[in-house]
């Protein structure tokens, strides 16, 4: 008997995604604001001149902080993505079973209301089922080269006002204030992705779908 489907509101069809861009557009004009004013502090203090807000978000020092985190986020969910595919970790809700085939290991099937590469087929279905580690990968290219960029400008200016040759961006990439700024974002990202997959083993959320069900044993693995 077929069952009728609640109508849901927009709000409520796409609230996490929603929610997750409102703070991320609330903080990324925080951060433009008090980069820009820590930016106009350290200008002074070295001999240069304050800058308005609009020209801020143009320079090195914007650009450097933005994509250098931006790169790290992209580089995390990238590798997880893919990783996923065959890698486990036994009683982890972020791994996939051990021995048995799931849903995602099965061969797309065509049906009427799949997607559009599934009834292509063919190098199209190809890059479509990998699409999703691609975009990451795409992602993590340009805001890698982004950052460099960036910290590269910021760090000639600096060197501009402490009235020291300007250095090449080989040259800049052979110094450690590029990969310090890398590095440390890079670890953090890895040590998230332990705490999910390890801590998922032993400790839950009732009613998140980043948990297994809160009765479930610890070696149960996947959700």
């Amino acid at each position: 008997m077929p069952t009728n489907k609640t109508k849901h509101s927009f709000l409520y069809r796409n609230s996490l995604t929603l929610f997750f861009m409102a703070l991320f557009i609330v903080t990324l004009g925080a951060q433009a604001l008090t980069g820009w004013k820590e930016n106009n502090q350290e200008m002074k203090d070295i001999g240069g001149q304050e800058i308005g807000f609009v020209s801020y978000l143009g320079t090195g020092h914007f650009l450097s902080a933005t994509f250098e985190n931006f790169q790290s986020e992209f580089l995390q969910m990238g590798m997880y993505v893919l990783l996923t595919v065959s890698l486990r970790q036994i009683g982890s809700a972020e791994s996939k079973s051990l021995d048995e085939e799931e849903d995602v290991d099965k061969e797309p099937q065509p049906a009427p209301d799949a997607p559009g590469p599934v009834k292509k087929g063919g190098f199209i279905l190809k890059l479509y089922s990998n699409s999703l580690s691609l975009c990451f990968l795409i992602l993590f290219l340009i805001s890698w080269a982004l950052h460099l960029y960036g910290s590269w400008v910021d760090h000639n200016d600096h060197q501009l006002l402490m009235h020291k040759p300007q250095d090449s961006l080989a040259k800049f990439l052979t110094e450690p204030t590029f990969w310090f700024e890398t590095f440390q974002n890079w670890q953090s990202e890895f040590l998230s992705i332990v705490s999910i997959v390890f801590l998922t083993i032993y400790l839950r959320q009732k009613g998140s779908s980043e948990s297994k069900p809160v009765d479930a044993p610890h070696m149960k693995t996947g959700k």
